[in-house]
C-alpha cells in the first residue's frame, strides 16, 4: 500500500491563469450554492414563522443543499474540479492530488464566495438574518465534533470513490449526483444536532455577515479531520498509487 506523497508547490501558482481561473470557479460554484441552501432555511423561517427548526424544514434544508450542490458541484467540475467545500479541498492535498499552495487558493476563494453569497442574502432579504450554525440543546462541542468528523468523512469518501479514483469508470458521470445525495443524507442525520456543516466555508459566512462565532471551531475541526481521514483510507487502501499529481479537472 503506497502512502501519498504530499505536493507542495510553488508561491508562482497563484499566477498562473489555470489556477486563477479554478479559484474563480470556486468563488462561483461556492455563491451559488451557499446562495441556496442558506436562502432556502431564510425563506422557510419567513413563511413558518421560524419554523426551520422542524421536520420540515430540516427535510427542505436536506433537498435544497442537496440539489444545490449537485449544480454547484457539476458547473465547476471542468474548471477548478468543483470542490465546493475546503474540507474537501483538504482531502484532496492530504491524498496528494493537490498542491498546498493551489489548495490556499481554494480556500480563499470557497471563503469568500461564502461571504459574499450571505452579504447577497441579507440585502436581498431587507436585512434578514443569515443564520449562523450552532449546537442544539443538550449536544455538547465534542459530540457535534464527532458528528462533523462522520459525516465529512462520509462526504470525502464519495467524492474519492466517484471522482478521484481512477478506476471509477463511468461512475464518475454520477459524482455529482452522488456527492449531493450524501450531504442531503447527512443533513437529515446531523442536522438536528449540530446543523451539519461538512463544510467550513458554509459555516463561515454566516458567521460573519451575523458576527455570531460560539462554537465556530467545531466546524473546522470536524470536517478536516474527518476529510482528512476518509482521504488516507481511500487513498492508502483502495487507490494504491504513489502520486502527487493534481486532481484532473476533466475527470471532476
Amino acid at each position: 500500500m503506497a502512502v501519498p506523497r504530499i505536493a507542495i508547490g510553488s508561491v508562482g501558482e497563484a499566477t498562473q491563469p489555470d489556477a486563477l481561473k479554478a479559484a474563480v470557479a470556486e468563488f462561483i460554484s461556492m455563491l451559488i450554492f451557499v446562495f441556496a441552501g442558506s436562502g432556502s432555511g431564510m425563506a422557510f423561517n419567513k413563511l413558518t414563522d421560524n419554523g426551520a427548526a422542524t421536520p420540515a424544514g430540516l427535510i427542505s434544508a436536506a433537498i435544497a443543499h442537496a440539489f444545490a450542490l449537485f449544480v454547484a458541484v457539476s458547473v465547476g467540475a471542468n474548471i477548478s474540479g468543483g470542490h465546493v467545500n475546503p474540507a474537501v479541498t483538504f482531502g484532496a492535498f492530504v491524498g496528494g492530488h493537490i498542491t498546498l499552495f493551489r489548495s490556499v487558493l481554494y480556500w480563499i476563494a470557497q471563503l469568500l464566495g461564502s461571504v459574499v453569497a450571505c452579504l447577497l442574502l441579507k440585502f436581498a432579504t431587507g436585512g434578514l438574518e443569515t443564520p449562523a450554525f450552532g449546537l442544539s440543546a443538550g449536544v455538547a462541542p465534542w459530540n457535534a465534533v464527532v458528528f462533523e468528523i462522520v459525516m465529512t468523512f462520509g462526504l470525502v469518501y464519495t467524492v474519492y470513490a466517484t471522482a478521484v479514483d481512477p478506476k471509477k469508470g463511468n461512475i464518475g458521470i454520477i459524482a455529482p449526483i452522488a456527492i449531493g445525495f450524501i450531504v442531503g443524507a447527512n443533513i437529515l442525520a446531523g442536522g438536528a444536532f449540530d446543523g451539519a456543516s461538512m463544510n467550513p466555508a458554509v459555516s463561515f459566512g454566516p458567521a460573519v455577515v451575523s458576527w455570531s462565532w460560539e462554537c465556530h471551531w467545531v466546524y473546522w475541526l470536524g470536517p478536516f479531520l474527518g476529510a482528512g481521514i476518509a482521504a488516507l483510507v481511500y487513498q492508502v487502501i483502495f487507490i494504491c498509487q504513489n502520486t502527487h499529481e493534481q486532481l484532473p479537472t476533466t475527470d471532476y
